[in-house]
């Protein structure tokens, strides 16, 4: 090849840049969105954590969202009272309100009351445990106690109690969704956290069968159902099922009958009895529960 065929080349393909990266620009003119001068400030008042529970996809798009007026300020559930009302002032919006949601465990058979027909021996995961015949637990729905929701959790929003069971703070739990996404027996779930009644069981066995095995699942023995509001609660497939949006009572009157206080009331922490030395525990309880069958 000449000289004179490479700088044609070269020339061409110069030209073809140029052209291409002028049309880039102007592309990038008429298309520019100009980004509210706000935005970085307001993204520096906010936490930085980037959970998503204010359901945006991170701080800065839950900022713009505010700015936008789009959601309040009180959607970061994150943020104290305070500092809501600092993002609310900074903007001149009113903070307002959000129904906050806090996690929920559905299982209470912890290692004092659920039997255990075998020992685990391997990594001390939930995920691997449920591989390997559910952990060893008799009941093959229940809590395996290996703590993925407590590792996943950023906000250190729950800790073990001495019979292997997580105990989510109120207080600091955010939301976040994490410790829905770590377990994996969908054992937990996000709610409002003025939702009071829950059935602390996933049970998949039938009537006494799930006692023999966990002495606080749920047998489907319908009385909650006789108790309760008409259409509340139904049970299906041996499992009380709760229809939220049905919940009219403050106390209702459900929880009195149950035989195993698998259905509960209940206000603030979910399992209120621990106590503070067992916070820091991670395991420990006794493997015999209570009731268990040999």
């Amino acid at each position: 090849m000449n000289l004179e065929s490479i700088l044609g080349s070269v020339a061409i393909l110069g030209g073809v840049g140029m052209t291409f990266g002028a049309l880039i620009a102007l592309a990038n003119a008429k298309m520019r969105v100009e980004e509210d001068p706000r935005l970085d400030e307001l993204s520096d008042l906010l936490p930085g954590a980037n959970c998503g529970a204010c359901g945006f996809a991170g701080c800065r798009a839950f900022a713009e969202a505010v700015i936008k007026g789009e959601t309040p300020p009180a959607t970061c559930t994150v943020m104290s009272a305070e500092e809501r009302e600092d993002v609310a002032d900074y903007l001149g919006v009113d903070a307002g309100a959000a129904n906050r949601r806090v996690a929920r465990l559905l299982c209470a058979g912890g290692s004092d009351v659920a039997w255990r027909k075998a020992d685990y021996v391997g990594i001390e995961s939930c995920a691997a445990a449920v591989a390997v015949a559910g952990g060893g637990k008799g009941c093959a729905w229940g809590c395996v106690g290996f703590a993925d929701c407590a590792v996943s959790c950023d906000f250190d929003a729950i800790i073990m109690s001495p019979f292997d069971l997580p105990v989510v703070d109120v207080d600091k739990c955010t939301a976040c969704n994490d410790c829905v996404e770590a377990c994996p027996l969908d054992l937990f779930a996000l709610y409002p956290v003025d939702q009071h009644l829950f059935v602390q069981c996933r049970n998949l066995l039938d009537g006494g069968a799930a006692e023999e095995v966990c002495s606080v699942a749920c047998t489907g023995c319908r009385r909650c159902v006789q108790d309760a509001e008409p259409g509340l609660i139904e049970v299906r497939q041996g499992l009380a099922i709760i229809d939220y949006e049905k919940i009219q009572l403050e106390n209702p009157k459900a929880v009195e009958r149950c035989p195993t206080g698998a259905i509960v009331w209940i206000d603030g922490q979910q399992f209120p009895s621990l106590s503070e030395a067992a916070r820091g525990a991670l395991s420990g309880a006794p493997n015999q529960p209570r009731g268990a069958v040999a």
